[in-house]
């Protein structure tokens, strides 16, 4: 008898979490996308602020979401309508369904808003206003229930840490028995992961409460792994133009992950 699929959680936001999701279709049986809803630049910033809603941009690159938050009453449910009608397989759930802004700890001083959090350098945290914003529950359930959680890649402190920040996942992540792998972005991003190696990221994730058990990534120039204190599963995982990642590498070495 063959294995049952297993369930797939993927935590963070923008094109990087679309990447993993595609990249867990090829393997997974129940499979969940959590997005931050932290983006206040472009159309997203816009709209939060004419109509006092969560942004929407990071969840409209991994599903393309269509005008039902209102019909349904709700935002979780508005966009798991959306993706019956558009036939996506999984949920993709918003981190929080309360409007949030990021805020990061840096060495010079607060800095707030997703756009301005982006341009600083030396960050040491970030968190949320308000900070009991919550996860919608069938996140926390997911992600209780899963037997991989795979967080990134991303931005690390403005998509993937702006998600972690909500209150509840991390500690869903951490209570739960699945094990967690973080991809890590193919490059550092200048300034917000200026000179951040591979061990960097695990250190900022240790900082916001989560512990991972493997990184995958793709130590390419300007990408160093450093002193990881993890398993470090280094593969190309490169498409064909080597500036993004390949859904079908990067399938193979998560699946990897649970053989």
């Amino acid at each position: 008898m063959s294995r049952p699929r297993p369930s797939v959680v993927a935590i963070g936001g923008g094109h990087g979490t679309a990447v993993t999701l595609k990249a867990a279709r090829r393997y997974a049986g129940t499979l969940t996308g959590i997005v931050s809803v932290a983006d206040d630049g472009g159309s997203s910033g816009r709209l939060r602020e004419l109509l006092n809603v969560v942004a929407l941009g990071d969840i409209r690159k991994c599903l393309i979401l269509t005008g039902l938050i209102d019909a349904m009453g709700d935002l979780v449910l508005g966009v798991r309508e959306a993706a019956q009608l558009l036939g996506a397989r999984g949920d993709v759930l918003p981190a929080t369904t309360e409007p949030v802004v990021l805020k990061a700890e840096a060495g010079h001083g607060t800095v707030a808003g997703q756009v301005a959090v982006m341009g600083t350098g030396g960050i040491r945290t970030v968190s949320l206003v308000p900070e009991d914003a919550l996860a919608p529950p069938l996140a926390l359930e997911r992600i209780a229930e899963a037997d991989q959680v795979v967080i990134g890649p991303g931005s690390l402190f403005t998509s993937v840490l702006a998600a972690v920040a909500v209150k509840g996942i991390a500690e869903a992540v951490a209570s739960s028995e699945a094990p967690v792998v973080y991809v890590c972005n193919l490059r550092p991003q200048i300034p917000e992961t200026e000179a951040y190696d591979v061990a960097a990221h695990v250190a900022a994730l240790a900082r916001h409460g989560v512990a991972v058990d493997a990184v995958v990534c793709d130590t390419i120039p300007g990408m160093a792994i450093g002193e990881a204190v993890v398993p470090v599963l280094d593969v190309p995982l490169t498409d064909e133009n080597g500036l993004v990642h390949s859904p079908a590498k990067l399938a193979q070495a998560l699946a990897g992950l649970l053989a």
